[in-house]
């Protein structure tokens, strides 16, 4: 008897990866965030070589989510809620294309999903610029290095966590109560 299961992956790149996992770890459907880079072309990149945006890697997220408990389109709009899709190739002040905004789809559903979502968001003039957000392939994903997993978490005292995610966090838990985990 086959096993049918409703685990499914995304992954998405919205500048700082540690900003992108704060936020979606707090997600009921979310069972797991994993920081790390995709995108480019060198193997087994680590954040030293990552930062100079010679690698072609942006930061990203891997998660892991229940797709009985949360969409994939729900996914999405928290994605692009949560980070400034207009921007080419950086988030505020970080710079460069290792911080870009992108979604690497892992199927053509994914895709299809994805730009139906840009679709709407465009028509409807959400943003005051033109979205930016490339709609890519996925490929390898390398994850990061142990020390930026769960950033937030192990180093809350850091001033980019207490000036940029921590505010990023309390407006993202505001807008999407409705979604967050019980604790």
């Amino acid at each position: 008897m086959k096993k049918v299961t409703s685990l499914r992956t995304a992954i998405f790149a919205g500048g700082c990866f540690w900003c992108t996992e704060a936020v979606f770890k707090n997600l009921d459907g979310v069972l797991e965030v994993m920081p790390g880079y995709t995108g480019g072309h060198t193997e087994h990149p680590t954040y030293e070589q990552v930062k100079t945006g010679e690698t072609g890697h942006a930061e990203a997220v891997m998660m892991v989510y229940d797709a009985q408990r949360i969409g994939y389109d729900e996914l999405l709009e928290v994605f692009f809620a949560t980070h400034d899709p207009t921007q080419l190739n950086r988030q505020g002040n970080d710079i460069g294309t290792q911080y870009r905004s992108a979604v690497f789809y892992a199927d053509e559903g994914q895709r299809e999903t994805a730009l139906q979502y840009i679709r709407f968001l465009e028509e409807n003039k959400v943003f005051p610029r033109p979205i930016v957000t490339e709609v890519v392939p996925a490929s390898v994903f390398w994850p990061a290095e142990d020390y930026h997993k769960n950033y937030l978490e192990n180093h809350p005292e850091n001033p980019y966590c207490q000036f940029v995610i921590l505010p990023k966090l309390d407006k993202f838990r505001q807008r999407f109560s409705d979604k967050l985990k019980e604790e």
